[in-house]
């Protein structure tokens, strides 16, 4: 199965503020980019788990778990690799086109 394209998902000022430390700011910027993308597909999928990533980061842990379970059945429906804070720690990760 090919994988998707998805370049441009992580919105590049969510990733940097995560990288500077400013994780409510990154939370909200992902959340404002899944408001976007048609609830329960692929895309709203990853968003909302890098939501929960970051969440669990943040130390809320159960809001976090929540998101984890919405979205991993379906990345792991679709064969996609469940994506990790890398894809806001690294620079060009998340940005690259097509999932690996």
């Amino acid at each position: 199965m090919a994988h998707p394209d998805l370049s441009g998902l992580v919105p590049p000022d969510a990733a940097q503020a995560f990288r500077d430390g400013e994780e409510r700011l990154a939370l909200t910027r992902l959340r404002r980019a899944q408001a976007h993308q048609e609830t329960g597909s692929l895309r709203w999928a990853i968003l909302e788990r890098l939501c929960g990533l970051v969440l669990i980061h943040l130390l809320r842990e159960v809001e976090g778990t929540f998101a984890l379970e919405r979205a991993d059945p379906i990345l792991d429906a679709a064969g996609v690799p469940r994506p990790g804070l890398e894809w806001l720690e690294d620079e060009d990760a998340g940005q690259g086109g097509r999932v690996p």
